[in-house]
């Protein structure tokens, strides 16, 4: 588990964009005030402790570059969508990647970022409008910033049309249960002394939707998976500030400016009680969620066309023999 200790401040709350499917198509909910989202990440990025909330973006970053060196290749030019202050980029080598261009909403995070080893270009601009020419990139990367994007579906596509063909779009993005000991502390604590509560950390992608966007985006060759990354806090004010050092604060359009303190501290009673450690700290879980997925192109492998089976699932407990028989009649 990772323990992050900071100096007590109250502040805003993590929170994620959501879309429906409405008869088999993505409906874009207009979630995030993107305009707001940008304030905040420059002015986190002004901090003068910026670094020191860097723990949880390079952890992941750091996971996402195994990923990528797991694949046989060389990338000879990149996309780092979303990009901060370079958490993936500066632990890619020369040999990975031979130059990448570095996209990030936030100038102040885009600035910050200093690649030694590999060529570099920084580009300013929104992540959910691309500029770049189709068959740009060889491989596009994301890390911890998609949780952002109003349109995911068409962001997805838009990378599709700037990857070359058999090119690879990698990310990383928040999930699931992410904060949900957050989420269940200011729900119960808005209710005991409010009567009711708003929207503080909305729904958070699932495995199966990140699968389906990339699958009706065109990519080929699939995959997702999920890891989870628990950080102790000394309390949930400590944790909240944190995730405004990060730029992760809420920025939903319907969000509530005010977090009341009588109902704040409850919330964080509510918290060491629920979810404490024997040691005082609290632990918060964020749960990523990885995907892969390629630009089709003839030189993949190919899936079998249906009826092209030698056995039936039926003959499954008579396979070694049935193997044996073929190759003695060769």
């Amino acid at each position: 588990m990772i323990r992050r200790i900071t100096a007590p401040k109250i502040s805003c709350t993590l929170v994620r964009r959501c879309y429906s499917s409405v008869q088999g198509q993505e409906t874009v909910m207009n979630v995030f005030d993107r305009k707001a989202k940008r304030i905040q990440r420059n002015r986190a990025a002004l901090r003068e402790d910026v670094a020191i909330y860097d723990y949880l973006k390079d952890e992941i970053a750091s996971r996402l570059a195994d990923r990528i060196g797991d694949i046989s290749r060389h990338f000879p030019l990149a996309l780092d969508l979303g990009c901060g202050r370079g958490h993936v980029a500066k632990q890619l080598t020369k040999e990975q990647v031979g130059k990448i261009v570095l996209f990030d909403s936030s100038e102040n995070f885009l600035n910050q970022c200093d690649l030694k080893d590999i060529p570099s270009i920084k580009v300013h601009g929104d992540e959910e409008f691309l500029p770049f020419k189709e068959s740009t990139f060889n491989l596009v990367l994301s890390s911890l910033s998609l949780h952002w994007v109003n349109d995911l579906p068409g962001v997805f596509q838009q990378v599709l049309y700037s990857l070359k063909p058999d090119g690879a779009f990698i990310g990383a993005m928040f999930a699931g249960d992410t904060l949900y000991q957050l989420r269940s502390a200011l729900q119960l604590a808005e209710t005991e002394k409010e009567g009711g509560f708003g929207v503080h950390i909305s729904p958070f992608t699932q495995m199966r939707d990140i699968g389906n966007i990339l699958s009706r985006a065109g990519f080929s060759l699939t995959t997702v998976d999920t890891d989870d990354i628990t950080v102790g806090y000394p309390n949930m004010f400590e944790l909240m500030n944190d995730l405004k050092g990060m730029g992760e604060n809420n920025a939903s359009r319907n969000r509530k400016h005010v977090l009341h303190r009588d109902t704040a501290k409850a919330a964080a009673a509510i918290y060491q009680d629920m979810y404490g450690l024997d040691d005082g700290t609290i632990p918060a879980t964020f749960e990523i969620l990885f995907f892969i997925g390629w630009k089709p192109d003839k030189s993949q492998q190919q899936p079998l066309r249906p009826g092209s089976a030698t056995h039936s699932l039926k003959d499954l407990d008579s396979l070694d023999s049935l193997d044996d028989s073929d190759n003695k009649s060769k």
